[in-house]
């Protein structure tokens, strides 16, 4: 029979094969997560982890079946396995496995494991299965993302929805009795609180990072502050582009939205140098962080020690704040380590300034495209967020020194006192790392702080706040009210009356919420101080994550309210105003001016 003569004859069955494929595979992912849940959640007996194997090694089969039928139902099949590619090797692989384990009986990853002598040999064979597990789990979920073009629902709805999905599951898997340290499962007030800080990068927690969770749970924190960083959307939509090329519109616009580019076309290219240079950035961060530990710093092994780099360079870039130390980094073994400090702080620092600038500011193209032309400038939106990011730095950094020189900083030298005063400059605006006692503030630099983080980081970043770009366009809008000019101008170029109106709506929104937050926290949180409860809103509503003691003591109201805003201060209140609000009809007609008066 010729292949054409094959391909009529499998057409008619055609659509009901993939369908059925599609169904199939859904169940067979549900089935893979399930199995790894139940293999890292709980505790499990030696005969409950011979039969989990048995259900892995039944996954792995379903998932070359079911390529193997998608690869014969193909008309073009050498085409389809070479856009396959990705897929087709996966399969190779647990084929080659598969046929090895029917002519032996055994295993041969077990096998080469311990023919090498590696210690703990189940285990390692049980973790790198595990990770096969997930690696093909997460390509279908990928593979499953690019539907979301089919779905009639706005890119801000979607945006959205992948933190409440992200928030869900981070949840679910705090709860598990393995991934705390404290018998039984995690409440779930607090893993909801725990999970929503980590997705969105805050940091304020009600049970103690370092001891509470064990290693595992730290992994889905960690896990969590990676995903909320960078936005679950961007990864699924990154890797869709990197193993299938395909990348729908509605994927481009939520893309476009997160990241604030101009254009599609943009947002398509830009995802790819951004998650990139993210993934380097963190890198050189864990390796600078590695070489940076004191022998004062006691870890139990050298892997520890690797988990621990990883851990803060991941939270430093994504502004989490989260810390494997009891006091953060004002824990004494590292209270006084001021490189670490430095480089904690430029860390923050690049994932604060947003994605296009550091696209425009460190992108092998960017660079290129200056030395081949050394005119070429940088966009006015990275002036902005570069500029006003620096001028926020040094201002609260004299401002700190000043305030707290003979306070908090009166056993420090000079220049410890100043590497401390630039540190909390930097995370206060959105990373909420803490190198001092924030209780023992004065009352004067918590005021100062309020603003800082209230202000926050620049758009399209990790960071929270009502952004570096809408303070100074506020700001500019003042001062050209003020010298009566109709326009706003800066660096030579005219801003829209739309981006004002648009700075102005987050800036009252902003203030409206976290008065709203001050004035319900007053209530659920009677006899804690008002500077306090107005320190850990605003802080949760930037995403800051400092607070001053009293996070683990909220009521279950206030944890609501805490996390109302940790959210909300994620996401966006323009982002959160696209996505409740429907179209308004567009009228040929406009009302007769009226004039109020003002001020």
């Amino acid at each position: 029979m010729g292949i054409e003569q094959l391909n009529r004859r499998l057409y008619s069955s055609r659509d009901f094969v993939a369908d059925f494929l599609r169904y199939l595979t859904i169940l067979n992912v549900t089935g893979a997560l399930l199995l790894l849940t139940y293999r890292y959640g709980f505790a499990l007996s030696g005969v409950e982890s011979i039969a989990l194997l048995r259900g892995f090694d039944i996954i792995f089969t379903m998932f070359v079946v079911i390529y193997l039928v998608r690869v014969f139902y193909a008309f073009e099949r050498a085409a389809f396995i070479r856009e396959t590619w990705f897929e087709c090797i996966l399969v190779s692989i647990l084929s080659v496995g598969g046929l090895i384990k029917f002519v032996t009986g055994d295993r041969v990853l077990e096998i080469l494991l311990w023919t090498f002598n590696i210690s703990q040999s189940d285990r390692t064979y049980q973790l790198v299965i595990s990770l096969f597990i997930l690696l093909l789990s997460s390509f279908e979920l990928t593979k499953a993302s690019l539907q979301i073009s089919n779905i009639q629902i706005k890119p801000a709805t979607l945006f959205i929805a992948s933190f409440l999905l992200l928030i869900s599951l981070g949840t679910g898997l705090l709860m598990l009795p393995n991934m705390t340290t404290a018998p039984g499962s995690m409440p779930f007030l607090d893993a909801f609180f725990t999970a929503t800080s980590a997705a969105c990068v805050t940091g304020l927690i009600v049970v103690d990072t370092a001891t509470y969770f064990t290693l595992k749970g730290q992994w889905i924190i960690m896990g969590l502050i990676q995903l909320g960083g960078i936005g679950i959307v961007t990864f699924a939509t990154f890797f869709a582009g990197l193993l299938t090329q395909q990348v729908g519109l509605k994927h481009q616009s939520i893309i476009r939205e997160h990241l604030s580019s101009e254009t599609l076309f943009e947002a398509k290219g830009l995802l790819r140098r951004v998650v990139t240079i993210t993934l380097l950035i963190e890198f050189l961060g864990f390796v600078l962080i590695f070489l940076t530990w004191g022998e004062e710093v006691e870890f139990a092994s050298g892997r520890q020690k690797i988990f621990f780099s990883l851990f803060h360079s991941i939270s430093a870039f994504c502004n989490a704040g989260f810390s494997l130390f009891s006091n953060g980094l004002y824990e004494l073994p590292v209270r006084n380590a001021y490189v670490l400090h430095v480089i904690i702080a430029g860390i923050i620092i690049l994932g604060g300034l947003g994605f296009n600038v550091i696209n425009d500011l460190f992108s092998i193209r960017a660079l290129r495209e200056r030395l081949e032309k050394p005119w070429k400038d940088w966009t006015l939106g990275t002036k902005l967020a570069l500029y006003v990011s620096l001028a926020l730095i040094l201002v609260g950094t004299v401002l700190f020194m000043a305030l707290e020189r003979n306070h908090l900083l009166a056993d420090h030298a000079l220049v410890p006192a100043l590497i401390t005063s630039f540190f909390q400059s930097v995370t206060t605006r959105t990373a909420g790392f803490n190198t001092v006692d924030m209780a023992a503030l004065s009352e004067a630099t918590v005021i100062m702080f309020l603003a800082l983080m209230f202000i926050g980081a620049s758009p399209g970043s990790t960071g929270g706040g009502i952004k570096t770009n809408t303070f100074f366009l506020i700001t500019a809008s003042a001062l050209s009210t003020i010298r009566t000019r109709t326009a706003v101008e800066v660096a030579g170029r005219t801003i829209p009356s739309e981006l004002l109106a648009k700075a102005f709506s987050v800036f009252a929104f902003g203030i409206a919420y976290n008065l709203l937050g001050i004035f319900l926290l007053t209530i659920t949180e009677r006899g804690k101080p008002l500077i306090a409860i107005m320190f850990e809103q605003v802080s949760a509503f930037a995403t800051v994550g400092l607070s001053m003691g009293i996070t683990s003591s909220l009521s279950p109201l206030g944890k609501l309210i805490i996390i109302s805003s940790m959210f909300i201060g994620r996401v966006g209140t323009i982002t959160l105003a696209l996505a409740v609000s429907s179209r308004v009809a567009n009228s040929q007609y406009r009302y007769p001016t009226g004039y109020v008066m003002v001020g």
